[in-house]
Formats: structure tokens, sequence, C-alpha cells
């Protein structure tokens, strides 16, 4: 019997409650990975009292032989106790509340299902009703609040209670209209003096939602209003006019009305401004994309980074810990709703109760698709709720009474069906919700599966920043394994410490609000341990925990010792220096000044992005300077003094200017090939074009990072990510560097000055002979400004420090 199946499918839906409580539990053990923490236990209260009311209104409906749909109330309830636990897992203060207003909605609900079952007092008194929800929402415009202290005033309140007059207005609406068409069909839409108190009446609550801001609201009920017209009238241009009206108010709201054209500018170009006008929808995808395919597991999100998480944005902050299949399974259950609904609305005894029955399905399933489609980008967000889910009183109590007068018309009468001219309709009604609910699911596969990892590697992603709290960051090391960024503190509290702030514009940062830079940002998947570790390790950590394994190590190619005399020797200058190996390209040194201290960026964030002078810009391999006469070198190798445009092309083809270097970390892009007089390169391009002359002829490839640290494997060598380049003949790179050799000095070197807009530069290149017995070096120092002897001064001081004796 009904009341049967009705008990088993709660049964059902308490079990999958019970469970999910279960791991809200023991999250924090499992985000901590220990048993001595201190576990969730407030939301068992929430289950308690859903457990409670589900029971209280089973055993009415038992008592009572209750015969309406066993599907409806069971799919109701699991969805409002969903919602009710994920909402006291964001605030348990909220969560107690929507307790309590879920009692007041299930307490409607059995009223609703004790009055007369023909709903005649709802036609009767139909004006009377929406009259009242019309004079309510106007009070609001004189008398109106705001729970959160600011924003529209859309609540009426007093004593700590609220309740928002616009949500029974969208249910009085559709009591009205099914009411008033029910009365006059069949319906015809050329006559306007019949359908003038339902276009007046619909206007009217349409102007008092615009007025108040609420243009969701608005947006819904005039769907509402086109959805019950084309079900009364059976006329396909009822859906064209309301696309076509649809689309014109969006268009001129873009272009007039401030509100309307941010949220649609975030929805179109929400990547334009993702910490701005489109953070909520990049956040919600983040969110999404989190989750992918499993989830993050029941209190192992971070839903609180979304903001209204618990109303606007529900359905992100439950896709994230329950991933696509948890997605699947509550759009799963909305389309079952919107079924059953519609199957009986063309099994209603009269025409009201069939256009009050389709009218409601269309109220719940368009308000779902709303909100759904604003959480994946689908669609505008609107500012609406998730029925029976989100958090909100007015939102929630509507959504029962919704539910309640469903219930009423699902109980078998001793009539039969209605007349009904044509079922096609309401076979266009489920269509379309059906195809909106099966586009959503589409999506949200799409952001949380296909999408997922890129968004996810945004380094904008907060959730990156806080999983760094648990999951221990690998080491930056120089090349003699000495300490350059290393992770600190304990399980939760990690802690990222830059011991060597001068090397900040090289190896950058990690940070919750300024999100990651330099070397941190393009080795950021072995230091967070999501590259290197074994896949079955990666994939038992994400299972489990929801987080990486722990980070690699990984060792550069720097020298601190040769670093910190760089950094003595260039003092208070601005510019940079690069010292390499010059055959197997490994950067020694890599300098750019004025740096920064990324241990302060709390404090001082905002300032260095405003600073004129640039320190979180890493000159060395980003910025672009004139070579002006530091050419001189390259030419001498080439065997003349000056070349025509075609040669000179040539030769800045194979010293590697028109070639971005390749390295796991940030670079300038190079200049487009055919650049001459305005020609601007990186002291990185140019030291690995002057390492040529110290490695016979050939560019060498650069590298930065040397190796991994592997839990299985210990240290793996990194290859390089280019080749090396013969640019001269051995004999032509050794002809040059004797030319610019100084009698005395083991090494070759040359100073130049170029000159632009910008200011003058100085540059000063210097290396070993080719047939140097050591370890080949190139060094260039760029210097900001006309210092040619002091730029000399570094470049040979450093360069016979890297030497040796």
């Amino acid at each position: 019997m009904t009341y049967h199946r009705q008990g088993r499918l709660l049964l059902l839906a308490a079990i999958f409650l019970f469970l999910y409580s279960l791991i809200l539990t023991l999250s924090p053990a499992v985000r901590e990975r220990s048993w001595n923490v201190s576990y969730r236990l407030s939301h068992w209260a929430g289950l308690g009292i859903w457990g409670g009311l589900a029971y209280l209104t089973h055993l009415w409906t038992l008592r009572n032989r209750r015969e309406q749909d066993p599907l409806l109330l069971p799919i109701a309830l699991m969805l409002g106790g969903w919602g009710l636990l994920s909402i006291w897992r964001i605030d348990s203060a909220l969560g107690l509340r929507q307790a309590i207003w879920l009692g007041i909605s299930l307490g409607a609900l059995l009223t609703i299902l004790h009055l007369p079952q023909d709903l005649r007092y709802l036609c009767r008194y139909k004006y009377l009703l929406l009259g009242g929800g019309l004079l309510l929402s106007a009070l609001t415009l004189l008398l109106g609040t705001n729970p959160a202290g600011a924003g529209p005033r859309l609540w009426l309140g007093c004593c700590g209670f609220y309740f928002q007059p616009s949500e029974p207005l969208k249910l009085l609406l559709v009591v009205y209209l099914s009411a008033y068409l029910a009365d006059r069909a069949p319906v015809r839409l050329n006559a306007l003096a019949f359908l003038f108190p339902t276009l007046f009446i619909t206007a009217l609550s349409l102007l008092l939602l615009l007025v108040q801001r609420d243009l969701g609201t608005a947006s819904l009920n005039n769907m509402i209003y086109m959805s019950i017209l084309y079900l009364a009238s059976g006329k396909r241009r009822v859906l064209l006019s309301a696309a076509i009206g649809l689309g014109l108010a969006a268009l001129v709201g873009y272009f007039f009305v401030d509100i309307i054209h941010v949220r649609l500018e975030s929805w179109l170009n929400p990547w334009n401004d993702p910490s701005g006008r489109a953070y909520q929808v990049i956040q919600s995808l983040l969110a999404i994309a989190s989750g992918g395919t499993i989830g993050r597991g029941p209190g192992l999100g971070y839903p609180n980074l979304v903001p209204v998480a618990y109303s606007d944005f529900i359905f992100a902050a439950m896709a994230e810990e329950t991933g696509l299949a948890g997605s699947l399974g509550l759009l799963g259950l909305f389309g079952l709703m919107f079924a059953r609904g519609v199957v009986l609305s063309l099994r209603a005894p009269d025409a009201f109760r069939r256009l009050l029955a389709s009218g409601l399905t269309a109220y719940l399933g368009i308000q779902t698709l709303l909100i759904v489609g604003g959480n994946l980008r689908m669609l505008p967000i609107t500012g609406v709720t998730l029925p029976f889910v989100s958090y909100g009183g007015s939102s929630l109590l509507t959504s029962f009474v919704a539910l309640g007068f469903l219930l009423v018309v699902s109980t078998p009468l001793e009539t039969e069906p209605a007349p009904l001219e044509s079922p096609r309709p309401y076979l266009v009604l489920a269509a379309l919700l059906g195809a909106g609910l099966a586009g959503a699911s589409l999506l949200n596969g799409w952001w949380g599966y296909v999408r997922g990892p890129a968004l996810l590697a945004r380094t904008d992603n907060p959730r990156r920043s806080m999983a760094d709290l648990y999951v221990r960051r690998g080491q930056l090391l120089d090349r003699n394994n000495s300490p350059i960024d290393v992770t600190r503190g304990s399980l939760g509290s990690y802690t990222r410490v830059y011991l060597y702030p001068g090397l900040a514009p090289l190896t950058g940062y990690v940070h919750p609000r300024y999100g990651q830079a330099g070397l941190e940002a393009t080795l950021d998947e072995y230091l967070r341990g999501t590259k290197g570790n074994p896949a079955s390790l990666i994939w038992w950590n994400h299972l489990l925990y929801g987080m990486p394994p722990a980070g690699l190590d990984v060792r550069l190619s720097l020298d601190l010792t040769l670093q910190k005399q760089a950094e003595r020797l260039f003092g208070n200058l601005k510019g940079a220096l690069v010292l390499l190996n010059a055959q197997t390209g490994e950067i020694l040194v890599m300098l750019s000044k004025p740096a920064y201290d990324p241990n302060k960026l709390d404090e001082s964030g905002v300032s260095l992005i405003e600073d004129k002078d640039s320190p979180l810009l890493n000159r060395a391999a980003q910025g672009m300077y004139p070579v002006g006469a530091a050419f001189r070198p390259f030419y001498a190798a080439w065997g003349t003094s000056t070349l025509d445009e075609e040669k000179a092309m040539a030769l800045f083809r194979k010293l590697g200017f028109y070639t971005t270097p390749r390295l796991p970390m940030p670079v300038a892009t190079a200049a487009a090939e055919g650049a001459l007089t305005n020609l601007r390169i990186s002291p990185l391009q140019m030291v690995l074009a002057a390492a040529s002359l110290s490695n016979n002829g050939t560019r060498p490839a650069p590298v930065i990072a040397l190796a991994i640290n592997t839990p299985h494997q210990g240290w793996v060598v990194l290859p390089p990510l280019d080749q090396p380049t013969s640019v001269f003949s051995a004999e032509a790179a050794r002809r040059a560097a004797l030319q610019f050799s100084t009698a005395g000095q083991p090494y070759w070197e040359w100073s130049g000055k170029a000159g632009s807009t910008a200011g003058m530069v100085t540059w000063h290149l210097a290396g070993t002979p080719p047939d140097w017995k050591g370890v080949p070096l190139a060094v260039v120092v760029l210097v900001e400004g006309d210092y040619p002897l002091t730029a000399q001064r570094i470049g040979e001081q450093v360069l016979q420090s890297a030497a040796g004796p």
C-alpha cells in the first residue's frame, strides 16, 4: 500500500542521512589524520529533529490512511534533510533555525492535508489570497529589513523572526492563475478583456519585485505566468513570446540597469574579473571542480569559501563534498519529483487541480533550474533559493506548502481524470524541465571532471592554500641541499617560511590571498605532491583524505653562497645578474633587485603591487631591456663588425633572442622575429648567448630544477626542457673570447650601454675562455642606469668566486 512504500523510502532516506552524519562526525579525524581530535557532534541534533518530524509526518499519514503519491513526501524530506545537514555543517546556528522552520513547514503541510480535498476554498478566495500576498510584499517598501544588516530589504521581521513575502507570493500567483484560467477554459489568447486580469495582477507583482530589486523572483514570476498560460492555452507562441521578452529585458537591462549589467557580465565574462564582480561564479565553479567525480567527502570541503554557500550557492557547496555522483543524485531526486508532478496533473479530476499541479511543478522546476544553472554558469545568477534544500524559512515553508497541494491533488478520487484536449503542453513542460536537468548534469560533469584539473590549478584557487595547512609542502633546496623555502608548524597549521627573501623574485610565494608566484607556482605539482609520487599513493590520499600526499623536495641549481655574494655586491642598485654553467646550462645565480620579503605579504602585499620599482618582477628572466652596444662580442664571433638586416636576424635567431627560454619558471616572451632596432631581451637570454663564447660556440639549454626527492627512488634527475644549439664554430668562439680577454685576467668580458625612453641601462658580459680547464662559466650583469665600472666590478668578482683559485 501507499503508506508502506512511503515508509520504506523514508527509511532509505534516514539510512542515507545517518551515514552522511556519521561521515561528518569523523571528518575532523580524516582531515587531521589522527583520532585525537574534536569531532563534529552538533549536527546529530539536526538529524534527530529531522527523524522525529519525518516519523510523525509518516505516522499521521499511516493513521489517516492517506493514499497520496508515495514518492513525493519521501523525496521532499530527503532533500530537506540533506539540505539541513549541509547547512548545519556550514553554520550550526543557521542549521538550528532551519530545523525549526522544517517543523513549521511540516506542520503547514499536515494542515493542508487536513483541509477539504477538493481545494474549492482556493478558488473561492483566490483574489483575497493574492491580494494579501501583494500587500505583504508592498509593506517591505516601508517596513522592509534585511537579516544580514545590509542589502535589499526584502524581509518583514520582528524579535529575531524574519519572513520574506516574495516567497509565498510565487505560490499565491500559481493558485490565482490556475483558478482564474480554469474557470475560463478554453483560453483564447486574442481575448484581451479575458486575459487582462491575469496580465494586470502579474505585472503588479513584477513591478513590486522590481522596485525591491528582487530580480530573481521577478524573473521567476514572469516564467510562472507564461508557463501556466501556455498550459492553459496550448499555444506554443506563448513560449516563444516569453523567450523573446526575457531576451529583450536582458538586453535592455544590460545597457541601462546596473545590477543586471553586473550579473550578465559576470556570467558572460567571469574570467575578466575573477576576484571582483565574478567572484561568486568563479568560486562556485572552483567548488564544483574540487568535488570532481566522488567529492571531497562530507565535512572535508571548504564550502565557506563560496559566498552565501548555505543559500544561493548550496548546490556548489554540496557538489564539492559529494562530487558528480552526489550532484547527479540530487538532480535525479528533483527530476523524479517533477515527473510525478506532471503525471499528477494529467490525472487530476478537474481543470483547476490540473493547472495547479502543473503550475506548482513548473514553479519548483524553474526555481531549481535557476539556482542550479547559476551555480554552474549555465544561467546568470538570480539569487533565488533551491527548493527544500537552501537555508531560508520563507522558502522552505513555501516549498512544503506547494508539496502539500501536490499531495492533495495526488489523492485518488472516485471520479475519472478531467477531459484533456491534448496532453502536449504538459509533455512539453516535462521535456523542458528534463532537458534543463540533463543540461545541468552535463555541465556539472564538464566543470567537475573535464575542466576540473585546469580550474584547480589556478593560482587564485583558495582551496590550494587551505590544503597547505594540512599537507606538508616540499622544500626548495639549493644545489648543496641548503634550504631556501621550507614548511614549518604542525598538522592543521603548516606555514610556508622563506629563509632567503633575496631570492623571492625567483622562488616566489604561495599565499591564501595573493595566490602563487615564481618557482612556487611553476613547481607546484612537485611541491604539492600531485606529481612525482606514485599514482596509487595520490589516488589513495585523494580518496581517503580528499588531499594530496606530502609534497616532494626540489633541488635547484642555485648556489646560495654565490647568490649571497652577488646580492652584497649589488647593494641598492636596480637590475639583475645571472651566472650559469656554460656547458650544462645550470643557473648558479639569479639575482633581481629590488626584491621583497614574502614572509610579510600580509602586511605589504598591496604596497608591493603598487610599487613603481616593481619588486615582484624577476628582472633576470622577465625584464626586457634594449641591447645597445652589448652585441660586440657576438659580432666578433660572427666575423664582422656590422651586419645587414638579413644577417643580423640570422645571428639573433641563433643566439636565441627570438626564442623564449624553456624553463619551469616564469619567463618573458621573446621578441617577435624581425625586431632589430627596438629589440629587447632578458638578462637570461643574454647569458645563454654569452655562454656560447665559453662553450665552444654552443648555446646551452637552461636548467634551474635539478632533481626531486621521491619516496621510493630517492633523488630523481629532472631533464632539461630544451636542447643545446650550435651558434658559432668552436674556432670562432675561441677567437672572439681571446679578442675580448683582458691581460692578466683568465676570462673574457665586455661592457656596453643601451638607452631607451625608460632610461639608460648598462650590460656587462663575461665568461671563461673555451679552453678553460675547470667548469666553464658565463655571467651577465644588467644595471638600470649608467654604471659601467660598477657592473664590471660585480661581474668580475662573482665570476672569480665561482671559478675558484
